[in-house]
């Protein structure tokens, strides 16, 4: 039975087994809601807690209350926090913690913080992140937001932004707020951030809050393998917390997955698929055997999916300007330790990235689940 928490005192019971489940021809549903509840309700909670990068102390906090109700072991270390369902050999999952938000760098100036925190050095122009920048400049006038204290997560206000626009000089997103005109340098600043669901789709700043929540799912529903909760992945740091923690068990894997969103310029290509795969990104090429074992399970289960890479090389050999394959905590590692660490990701697809709207369907929330359950012995 499903370990009941503060966030859902009613999860449903759900059938465990080491089998990979029969093939369903239901898993495109108008009406998937009832089915979702449970996790909705989690996920709902999670939203409203802030978590910007380089201030994720807080939601740590939230994320090991809700873990600390469930029979696993909880180790919080620097930059990561390690839940164990018991099962050393089982599965490894990784999701990142940290959001994007603003922070206060000087007299009512605010600056996006995963380009103030990120080792400017990494910084080359081929990223997802800074190719996206110059897209939503302009998309977060009237965005309502709100400031905490750094490591305690206490409200301090909230304000409202007038201005954004990117400054080459600082190769940043400069903010204009009404309302923080008080805040000192150093003090993160959340997006005012609630879940929607509505038309089949949930909305909010879900990359990463998403993957956490899918991951404190699983280990409600018996999950025993371990996950990881890194910080700090906006700023492209999230693999150093994770190798760290590799070379403290003295551990190897090729069997890794690391739970995220992946981006698409309108809903019909999101819409196109329920789950995204990757052969690789721009550092490495992951693990074949798990990418392909995902694939498998997919075509089993009756879930759509598409290779990002491959989908991006099509849309590259029609554009002059190509589109990145971006940089993701599971390259880095791999690239790392020359693949001593490796696997591959999973992906919902979404679109209105890095914004207090990104925008899900409940088909591929509902498929990334169901997939994820196939991993449960």
């Amino acid at each position: 039975m499903p370990i009941p928490t503060r966030f859902d005192k009613a999860a449903r019971q759900v059938s465990m087994t080491d089998d990979v489940p029969e093939p369903n021809t239901s898993v495109h549903k108008p009406h998937v809601h009832g089915e979702l509840d449970d996790f909705l309700i989690l996920l709902r909670g999670l939203v409203r807690e802030p978590s910007i990068v380089g201030c994720e102390d807080a939601f740590f906090r939230v994320l090991r209350r809700e873990l600390d109700e469930l029979p696993i072991e909880v180790t919080r270390y620097h930059g990561l926090l390690v839940a164990d369902g018991g099962d050393p050999k089982g599965q490894i999952l990784s999701a990142h913690v940290d959001r994007h938000g603003l922070l206060c760098t000087g007299p009512n100036e605010f600056q996006y913080a995963a380009f103030i925190i990120a080792n400017r050095g990494e910084m080359t122009g081929d990223s997802v992140s800074e190719q996206t920048m110059e897209l939503i400049a302009d998309r977060f006038h009237g965005e309502r937001v709100q400031a905490h204290t750094p490591y305690a997560g206490s409200y301090l206000g909230q304000g409202t932004i007038t201005r954004s626009f990117i400054c080459q000089q600082r190769r940043n997103l400069i903010f204009e707020v009404e309302g923080l005109e008080f805040l000192q340098p150093g003090t993160p600043v959340s997006f005012l951030d609630r879940l929607e669901v509505a038309n089949g789709f949930i909305s909010a700043q879900l990359d990463n809050v998403l993957s956490v929540a899918m991951m404190i799912y699983l280990f409600r529903n018996g999950f025993r393998g371990t996950a990881l909760f890194t910080a700090g992945e906006e700023a492209g740091r999230s693999w150093q917390y994770a190798l760290a923690w590799f070379q403290r068990q003295n551990r190897t894997t090729d069997r890794i997955i690391v739970l995220d969103t992946s981006p698409f310029a309108t809903p019909e290509a999101a819409s196109a698929q329920d789950v995204v795969l990757r052969t690789g990104d721009a550092s490495a090429k992951f693990a074949p055997a798990v990418t392909q074992e995902l694939a498998r399970r997919c075509d089993i289960m009756g879930i759509s999916y598409m290779f990002k890479d491959k989908y991006v090389a099509d849309l590259n050999a029609t554009r002059e300007k190509p589109l990145s394959l971006g940089r993701t905590e599971l390259g880095r590692l791999a690239t790392a330790t020359e693949g001593r660490i490796n696997g591959t990701t999973l992906q919902v697809p979404t679109t209105g990235y890095h914004t207090a709207n990104e925008k899900a369907s409940l088909e591929s929330v509902q498929a990334t689940l169901k997939l994820l359950k196939s991993y449960i012995r």
